[in-house]
This record gives structure tokens, C-alpha cells and sequence, in this order.
């Protein structure tokens, strides 16, 4: 493992390659320092150009970056053009790259376990309530049974504190996620586990084999961006690709 990235610990086919960015490595400075990779933060667009130029070194093709907006659109980044409005993003084709981008969001990488098709959402709590993972698994347009899921750096359970209005949409979904929220202090407050509430998610289409979850970007401060601890702060990447 890298300072800077992280290589996914899930037993993914040998062609399946895939990798999550810290925010080490890069060349930024405070508060973007140092690996950020958003446009759109308001970091010097020549910093985030060099950190761009690092991160691709290490693929075979520039990503297909997305304009992220909290919901469940998916392109087919072999056939996208520009920076396409979505938050999930597939790939049938090798060496054809899908990113998602995030600073407390869950990024979820996916793939089928004969290697023929990746996938990768960005997985916020409005994507992941407005149902992004099973619209990237849809456009994948294979068995769900026959996929396996990472879930990257996130906010973690003791960290993510959201209001009744989250908790209300999630359960009207499904009753179950109730054991996903757990009270806060303030009354109407509640701790989210995100990566359980993926994990139900992806339990309920049938996909089985579900890696990662075990970080925290707010608390791991020294590793990640999190804009729910800092505000103005830098975003890191997941990618995922076809060799």
C-alpha cells in the first residue's frame, strides 16, 4: 500500500484493476494539501492539473470524471463524452476508466467475477437513498450473484450525524435500515452507517461478496479529505478499469 492510495483488499480477477486515492502525494497545499483531484473546490486549477497528471501515470487512459449530483444517472464511460451530470459509472471495455470522487461520500467499486464489467458509484446518502447502486448494477446487465462490491473511504458510523428526514427515507425503503441509525445527543440526531446501509443495499439485489468498509475519512484526518470536518477541503478518487 501506498501513502497515497489504496489498492482494494477484495478478490477481484486478475484484469480488474482498480484504486482509491488518500490525500497524500500530491502537491497541493492548505487546505487542499495534498493529493486533491476536484475542479471544483476551488484549488489552483494548475495544482489539481499536476495532481490529475500524477494520478495518471498510474492508469491506462484519463478517467471519464463525472459531474457529481447526489443522484443515480450512470454512463458508459467507453461511449461518454465531456463530464457527464451522473454519480455511477461502467466499463465493458479495456482500459477505459471509471472514477468517482468523494470526501465522506461512499464510493462502491463493483465488477463480475469472470472479469467482464466494472462498475463504480458515488454513494452519498441521497445517491445511496435515491438508489445509485442498484441503477450501476442494472447498467452492469449482469447476475447480481455474480458480482463483488468494495466500499471505499467514507464517514463512518460514530461520525455522520444526520437528521429524522434521513432516517425517515431509508426506512420508509425498507424497515430494516432502522439498525443503521443508531441516536445522537440533540434530539432528533442520528449516527448513519453508511457502509451498512450499502451493505443492505447490496444484500437485497443479491450480491454477496461486499470488501471494505473499514475506514473513516472525518476522524482519519491525517489520510483523508472530509468536507463534513473541514468544509473547504479537497476530494479523492476510486477508479476502476479493465486491463
Amino acid at each position: 500500500m501506498s501513502d497515497a492510495w489504496i489498492v482494494p483488499g477484495w478478490p477481484a480477477p486478475a484484469n480488474v484493476k482498480a484504486l482509491s486515492t488518500t490525500r497524500a502525494g500530491g502537491v497541493g497545499t492548505a487546505p487542499f494539501d495534498s493529493l486533491n483531484l476536484g475542479t471544483h473546490v476551488g484549488d489552483d486549477p494548475a495544482v489539481v492539473a499536476a495532481n490529475r497528471a500524477r494520478l495518471r501515470a498510474l492508469l491506462p487512459a484519463e478517467p471519464c470524471w463525472l459531474n457529481q449530483v447526489h443522484g443515480s444517472a450512470v454512463v458508459d464511460v467507453a461511449t461518454a463524452r465531456g463530464v457527464p451530470d451522473a454519480d455511477g459509472a461502467v466499463s465493458r471495455t479495456p482500459g477505459a476508466v471509471c472514477v468517482v470522487m468523494t470526501a465522506d461520500c461512499l464510493p462502491v467499486l463493483l465488477c463480475d467475477r469472470t472479469g467482464t464489467v466494472v462498475g463504480a458509484a458515488h454513494a452519498g446518502w441521497r445517491g445511496l437513498q435515491g438508489g445509485v447502486i442498484e441503477a450501476t448494477i442494472r447498467a452492469m446487465n449482469v447476475p447480481a450473484g455474480d458480482l463483488m462490491a468494495w466500499l471505499g473511504p467514507a464517514i463512518g458510523p460514530a461520525a455522520f450525524e444526520v437528521g429524522d428526514e434521513v432516517r425517515a427515507a431509508f426506512v420508509a425503503d425498507d424497515p430494516a435500515a432502522a439498525v443503521a441509525f443508531r441516536p445522537a445527543g440533540p434530539a432528533g440526531k442520528w449516527l448513519a452507517d453508511l457502509y451498512l446501509l450499502a451493505r443492505q443495499r447490496l444484500a437485497a439485489l443479491g450480491v454477496t461478496g461486499v470488501h471494505g468498509g473499514d475506514s473513516c475519512t472525518f476522524t482519519e484526518a491525517a489520510r483523508f479529505f472530509s468536507y463534513r470536518r473541514d468544509g473547504r477541503t479537497g476530494r479523492m478518487a476510486s477508479l476502476v478499469w479493465l486491463a
